[in-house]
């Protein structure tokens, strides 16, 4: 599962980076300015939590602890759900899809709580 973390947190690093350099460049002159900070704060979140999976991955060899496998794929939903529901949102002018950014929302706070629970059980002394 490491690895796994690893390599999707790089991936969607450097996807958020591409992502923002088309908001940038391509997006800009075709959408509100509304539209275009919703797709920059999706892009936002997508690189925060690449970063937590990498981190989460980097944990997980070091420790081998089942809960922090938890965190990385309640990250990851939270792309997907968060991140992803807002880039169709504003490519496909796709409102009702906004609903599943609340849930991706979710998934990243319960990441963030389960990484930090799954720290404290594997590091207590």
């Amino acid at each position: 599962m490491a690895r796994t973390f690893l390599v999707l947190g790089a991936v969607l690093a450097g996807l958020a980076v591409a992502l923002g350099a088309f908001a940038a460049h391509g997006l800009a002159p075709r959408v509100t300015p509304e539209r275009l900070h919703t797709f920059e704060t999706a892009v936002r979140y997508q690189m925060y939590h690449a970063l937590a999976l990498l981190l989460t991955g980097w944990l997980l060899h070091q420790l081998n602890a089942a809960t922090l496998t938890v965190a990385g794929w309640c990250f990851l939903a939270g792309i997907v759900l968060f991140s992803g529901s807002l880039y169709v949102l504003v490519l496909a002018d796709a409102s009702w899809l906004g609903a599943l950014a609340p849930l991706g929302g979710a998934a990243f706070m319960l990441g963030w709580g389960v990484l930090a629970w799954g720290l404290w059980q594997a590091l207590r002394v």
